[in-house]
């Protein structure tokens, strides 16, 4: 998935084999340092891995107090069927109802339309542009307040 050049068309680069799995080492990481993260999405007639969806904390995101970030990336053949924007609810209750967050991020580089639909879809509202990791990023958040307010 991460080898697609369409799949990575919004990220600096494709990924190789071994960046991938390094990337999933991390992913690992981050649930045993944090106790949340990415979850993987499987098709579920098939039970074929399809992509990843979840929490993710930034360290090194400099735009306020908040870093946990909800994130997506799905197999091409998956696409415009609603995974992402249901994997993205699904993951703003578990970080609101489940870890209490305030607030949850999520950010794209600004021709990500798609993604930044998603986003919408699912509350998140853009807060503002920032330059991140060598890329200019358009940021969204929701707040916990406006989360619950939109469930009830």
């Amino acid at each position: 998935m991460c080898a697609d050049p369409e799949v990575m068309r919004h990220f600096p680069y494709v990924l190789t084999r071994e960046e991938s799995e390094a990337q999933v080492g991390r992913f690992v990481r981050h649930w045993d340092e944090r106790g949340f993260g990415l979850w993987a999405v499987e098709e579920k007639a098939s039970g074929a891995f399809i992509g990843f969806v979840g929490l993710q904390y930034n360290e090194e995101w400099s735009e306020g107090e908040h870093k946990t970030e909800v994130g997506w990336r799905l197999d091409r053949a998956c696409w415009n069927r609603g995974l992402a924007t249901e994997g993205t609810r699904a993951s703003l209750g578990y970080g609101f109802e489940v870890l209490e967050l305030e607030r949850v991020i999520s950010f794209t580089v600004p021709e990500n339309a798609v993604s930044r639909r998603v986003m919408e879809k699912c509350g998140l509202v853009q807060r503002g542009e920032t330059r991140w990791r060598g890329l200019d990023h358009v940021w969204y958040a929701i707040d916990r307040r406006e989360w619950e307010a939109a469930e009830n």
